[in-house]
C-alpha cells in the first residue's frame, strides 16, 4: 500500500496574526521608547536574530520570554495583549515568576485541547479571576 505524503502543517490563520500583532506591537514600544534591537538584546540576553524574527512575525515568543521583553521596555506583560483600556486597567498587576510560569504552562497544554475545551478552560479562568479580583 503506498502512503500519499502529508500536506505541509501550517499555523492556523488566528496564530499567524496573533505572532505578527505582537511582533508589531513589541516593535511599535520599542521605538515609541527609541530603543534599538541591540539594546533589548543587552537588556534581556536574547540575540538580535531572534528579537527580528518576533517583531517580523516569524516566530511566536513564549510567556516567559515576552516577560523578559516587558522587563525591557519597561512595561507590565499585559501591554502586550490588551486593547488601550483593558492594559490600562490591567497595567497595576504585577505577574512573579509563578503566575507567568502558571500561564506558560496552560499555555503548553491547551494547544492540545479541542477548540470547546479551549472554550471551557477560558470560561474557567474568567470565573476564577472574577473571583479572585472581586
Amino acid at each position: 500500500m503506498q502512503t500519499l505524503p502529508s500536506a505541509p502543517q501550517t499555523a492556523p490563520l488566528d496564530a499567524i496574526s496573533v505572532s505578527m500583532n505582537i511582533g508589531t506591537t513589541i516593535r511599535g514600544y520599542r521605538l515609541q521608547k527609541g530603543m534599538s534591537q541591540g539594546d533589548i538584546e543587552k537588556r534581556t540576553g536574547l540575540l538580535r536574530c531572534y528579537l527580528s524574527r518576533v517583531e517580523n512575525g516569524h516566530t511566536v515568543p513564549s510567556l516567559e520570554t515576552l516577560q523578559k521583553i516587558a522587563r525591557a521596555l519597561d512595561l507590565q506583560l499585559s501591554e502586550f495583549f490588551a486593547e488601550e483600556a483593558v492594559a490600562k486597567e490591567m497595567s497595576g498587576l504585577n505577574l512573579g515568576e509563578d503566575e507567568i510560569r502558571f500561564l506558560t504552562q496552560v499555555q503548553r497544554y491547551s494547544a492540545n485541547l479541542s477548540e470547546s475545551d479551549r472554550r471551557l478552560l477560558l470560561a474557567m479562568v474568567r470565573k476564577f479571576a472574577q473571583t479572585t479580583l472581586s
